[in-house]
């Protein structure tokens, strides 16, 4: 995942849909005992059972490291539909599977190894949306971090239970429940979006908002 800074002229109109995002975002006794076994004779060095130990115990130990449970990223938006804000991500450079939600868009990112891509993504999304924040919510290793994104930088840290406490069933379907993705309807992703088709999609959401 790579994220980039558009063109001047290749940067689309704010989505605006009135949805404010709140300020303040901000878990034998008894038994008889067993008959003893008769002795059995000292196996002879030819008959005892050939046993190795491998040395490279690597593939246990990247087993222990392997996560208990997936981690995902969601960035929320203002923008109005899916496929503008998939337009939007792949200008931004950022690949992502774009939902429709009742509050704006969302974007689950397909990359989501460390917490500092998921930061680079989420900045490089606000910075295309410009004046519109954005919130990153990133779950892994059983914990939800929530932050503020506006124009490329990061604005603060969020409290995600208060900023879960309002958000659409689908929200939390995707980020906790486990909900792949693929089984939401209207689903459009930015990978494989060229710059063209974006500008066209773009281009076609703000002729509508026109209208």
């Amino acid at each position: 995942m790579t994220a980039g800074t558009p063109d001047g002229p290749g940067r689309p109109e704010d989505d605006d849909l009135g949805f404010e995002i709140p300020d303040d975002l901000s878990g034998l006794d008894g038994l008889d005992p067993a008959p003893a076994e008769p002795a059995r004779p000292a196996p002879q060095a030819d008959d005892a059972p050939s046993v190795e130990v491998p040395d490279d115990l690597a593939g246990l130990e990247a087993a222990a490291a392997e996560p208990d449970e997936p981690v995902v990223a969601i960035v929320v938006t203002q923008v109005a539909g899916a496929k503008p804000l998939a337009a939007a991500c792949s200008l931004a450079g950022v690949d992502v599977d774009a939902v429709p939600s009742p509050v704006g868009a969302l974007a689950v990112l397909r990359h989501t190894a460390d917490a500092a891509g998921t930061a680079e993504a989420a900045a490089a999304i606000s910075r295309m949306l410009r004046t519109s924040p954005v919130i990153l919510l990133d779950r892994r290793a059983g914990r939800i971090a929530a932050s503020r994104w506006s124009a490329g930088e990061k604005e603060d840290d969020l409290a995600a239970g208060l900023v879960l406490s309002g958000a659409p069933d689908l929200l939390d379907d995707l980020l906790v429940g486990g909900k792949p993705v693929g089984e939401v309807a209207g689903v459009e992703t930015s990978v494989g979006m060229s710059r063209w088709a974006a500008m066209r999609a773009l281009s076609a959401g703000g002729r509508r908002r026109k209208d």
